[in-house]
């Protein structure tokens, strides 16, 4: 506090690139200089020996610090407890973003994907090359048993960490959202469908493969057709004759006479010759 009361205030100076050239430089300086002033050094191989007392040291580690641990007491988190904690959490969210000035939003620029990809695939063959040659293991029923029992026990822990819940009816509000939100999906879905799928067909390769396919499925069908063709040929379905067929066969057979026989025709004629007698009696 004293310390920043001395200060006075300061003119801030914007980031030039300038600068930032200068900065790195001085990074790639002062990384050259430390790695002049480290000497040559022999290295070692690590070999089982040194592997073994690295483990023990660190298993002595451990149990002297469990050793060194006083005994405590441990205290139930109340319900009073869970509220401090999550209001001290909420005040340091508040603080921080309190904290953060303002800052001037860049827009990502093609080079800057460009750049970012390059990374990522730079990072990931670094990571690739540091990868030891690595023995692969056969799993074995054992190791298949050990497995499920540890997803098992894993499974009844977690269980047994969850408290017990309130069930809450299914109210007929909540039955509507439900539906609502159904019908929501299943429209989202419709519209998606449309614009990505309906309306576009599926190109398929015409290989002879699909060709030869094809004609033998002719053969087939052709075959077949043939075979039940044979096979119903001679035969019949009997019909049973009831009085309205017999009238409505009766029907079709005189319409048929009269259509071959042209007695519509005549009929017609002299319906017209005696109309025209009936007319030369009324004006004579």
């Amino acid at each position: 506090v004293l310390y920043k009361e001395n200060v006075g205030t300061g003119t801030p100076t914007p980031v030039t690139p300038e600068m930032e050239r200068v900065k790195r430089n001085q990074e790639i300086c002062s990384s050259v200089l430390y790695k002049e002033n480290i000497g040559k050094a022999t290295p070692t191989p690590v070999t089982p020996e040194m592997e073994r007392v690295k483990r023990n040291q660190e298993i002595i580690s451990s149990v002297l610090y469990k050793e060194n641990m006083g005994k405590v007491t441990p205290t139930p988190i109340t319900p009073e407890m869970e509220r401090v904690k999550r209001n001290q959490e909420i005040i340091s969210s508040v603080l921080y973003k309190e904290n953060v000035g303002q800052a001037t939003p860049t827009p990502v620029t093609p080079e800057m994907e460009r750049v970012k990809r390059n990374q990522e695939q730079i990072s990931s063959v670094a990571y690739r090359e540091g990868l030891g040659k690595a023995t692969p293991s056969p799993v074995t029923p054992e190791m298949e048993r050990v497995k499920r029992n540890q997803e098992q026990i894993s499974s009844v822990l977690y269980k047994e960490h969850m408290a017990k819940g309130t069930p809450t009816p299914l109210t007929p509000e909540m039955e509507r959202a439900k539906r609502n939100q159904e019908n929501i999906s299943s429209v989202l879905y419709s519209d998606s469908f449309r614009k990505q799928v309906q309306g576009k067909a599926a190109y398929v390769l015409d290989t002879p493969e699909m060709r030869r396919v094809r004609e033998s499925q002719k053969h087939i069908s052709t075959v077949k057709y043939h075979e039940d063709f044979e096979k119903s040929k001679g035969s019949f379905t009997p019909v049973v004759t009831d009085p309205i067929t017999e009238r409505v066969k009766k029907n079709m057979q005189d319409f048929s006479d009269i259509s071959y026989r042209g007695i519509q025709r005549r009929v017609v004629e002299m319906e017209q010759k005696r109309v025209d007698q009936d007319h030369e009696n009324l004006t004579g």
